[in-house]
């Protein structure tokens, strides 16, 4: 017999403050990853909670969420004129552990290429596995929540919703699971950059020209652009910079939602701009 049983369900003080889901009806998430994370969510728990985690992440009732070392902190609206306060906690993975995932990366250049692009490839759990480790949570440690409402459960409906909340971040921004694991982008990425640039012979650098070379013909195209090819095309993720870079810590708002108006705009023009110089050539 479940909790529900026992008690009969409260009411949420109804609040206009909080951060109301994007997902009105079906499922939470875009991405494989940020499916993923709420697939582990809800292994864990029972269908009532999560019923009521959902119609509260979708009716606003998380007031806020902040990104902390290794977990995020949220306060909830919940029947109580005072706020719950939801603390998400996952293990970060050890410094040995996060060398061996990078060079298991580095293993595969589509893995940095996509990474490079805001993208967490399909695949990458398969690096982490190679490694010995876990990119998402699996054992029953590695996640650890805690909410300051009555309810017993380990998970309960007002961590629920910050989960689902959460797994909408994890769509804006997959790099924000990796730091929860311990590591950000820029340590990430430059650390990929060097394995790959370690691969192979290095090549001899050409001896430089004098500065007097370099300014007799300084405004000369040169034959070297000849053997450049440009192809205009749309990028294989959308906003590859505003996601590479992910959220501010002042800033609120949904950073992609808000500038994509503009990033469509300049890149319309700039597409006009490059066919009309093409067909003028």
């Amino acid at each position: 017999m479940s909790y529900y049983d026992w008690y009969p369900e409260s009411r949420p003080i109804r609040t206009d403050r909080g951060l109301k889901a994007r997902s009105q009806r079906g499922a939470f998430a875009k991405n494989w990853w940020a499916e993923r994370w709420i697939e582990s969510l809800e292994q864990l728990m029972d269908a009532g909670r999560l019923r009521r985690g959902r119609r509260y992440a979708r009716q606003g009732q998380v007031l806020s969420l902040e990104e902390r070392a290794g977990g995020v902190v949220a306060e909830v609206q919940g029947s109580r004129r005072k706020p719950y306060r939801v603390t998400i906690n996952l293990e970060p993975l050890e410094d040995a552990g996060w060398e061996r995932v990078i060079d298991a990366l580095a293993e595969r250049a589509v893995f940095a290429a996509r990474l490079l692009s805001g993208e967490m490839p399909e695949d990458i759990e398969e690096a982490f596995s190679a490694a010995g480790v876990s990119l998402f949570p699996e054992r029953r440690g590695e996640l650890r929540t805690e909410c300051s409402c009555p309810d017993p459960a380990r998970v309960c409906k007002h961590t629920a919703a910050v989960h689902y909340i959460l797994g909408e971040r994890f769509d804006e921004d997959p790099f924000l699971l990796l730091r929860l694991r311990g590591r950000a982008a820029d340590e990430v990425l430059p650390a990929l950059r060097e394995r790959r640039g370690d691969r192979g012979e290095p090549t001899p650098e050409p001896a430089a020209p004098s500065l007097e070379e370099e300014l007799d013909r300084f405004w000369e195209a040169g034959p070297e652009l000849d053997a450049i090819r440009i192809s205009i095309k749309s990028p294989p993720v959308l906003l590859p910079v505003l996601r590479r870079l992910g959220r501010p810590n002042f800033v609120t708002e949904d950073l992609p939602r808000l500038l994509s108006p503009a990033y469509e705009v300049i890149s319309r023009s700039a597409l006009d701009t490059a066919l009309a110089e093409e067909e003028e050539a």
